[in-house]
């Protein structure tokens, strides 16, 4: 987690202290804690409580999202949650209702990205309105605030985190070319490129020691 919460600043995904990350053992969730930058971040810091949040582990105090990635371990199957402040991603969440699905790699997260309805951070209100936008789906935007992705584990948390900002850049810089409007994919498209990455990559008995596993699928 330590290493993960230092790839999203070198990823340029956060900046200062914001986002946070967690992953879910059984009945635990270890988190990381509110207003530490990433590069002084070491293991012991992190906290684990459980899923009401009542701390068993850990001096610090919990990221001010705890009640967020609580709402997604209660209501999916997660084992990680990561969430970012990462600039394009937040600069299309006050562009439109739903990312365009201008990239395959949407289907890798359920289909075309929503944007959730603008909460203070922190919030229960917050909580809801993700787990309304993420219905079917591993990933949303969050309106004026961020995105929010959640995986079977934190190396696919944080792959399609990375996917979903470079999804963002991608059609921030074909909708800004003047005169023109960038073809988008059709939902039997999608559904198709969904069917294929179901079956994409090594077993996961191999996965995790595959070279380059978690870079996008196009071989």
């Amino acid at each position: 987690m330590v290493l993960a919460a230092r790839r999203t600043v070198t990823e340029g995904l956060v900046v200062g202290t914001s986002g946070n990350l967690s992953i879910r053992l059984e009945d635990t969730v270890l988190v990381t804690p509110s207003g530490v930058p990433y590069d002084q971040l070491r293991p012991r810091d992190l906290l684990a409580v459980d899923l009401d949040g009542r701390r068993l582990v850990g001096r610090l105090e919990p990221t001010s999202e705890l009640p967020l990635h609580l709402a997604v371990y209660r209501k999916t199957d997660a084992r990680a949650v990561v969430h970012t402040h990462a600039a394009r991603a937040t600069a299309v969440s006050t562009l439109v209702d739903e990312l365009p699905p201008i990239h395959y790699m949407a289907a890798a997260m359920g289909g075309p990205i929503r944007v959730a309805g603008y909460a203070t951070y922190g919030s229960d209100e917050l909580a809801q309105a993700a787990l309304a936008a993420l219905t079917d789906r591993t990933g949303c935007l969050l309106r004026n605030h961020g995105t929010l992705v959640h995986g079977r584990d934190l190396r696919q948390a944080m792959d399609h985190t990375a996917q979903l900002e470079w999804m963002c850049q991608v059609w921030l810089a074909a909708s800004a070319v003047p005169g023109r409007q960038p073809t988008l994919l059709t939902p039997a498209q999608l559904a198709e490129a969904g069917e294929r990455l179901r079956g994409y990559g090594q077993p996961p008995e191999h996965a995790a020691a595959a070279p380059g596993a978690g870079q996008r699928a196009e071989r």
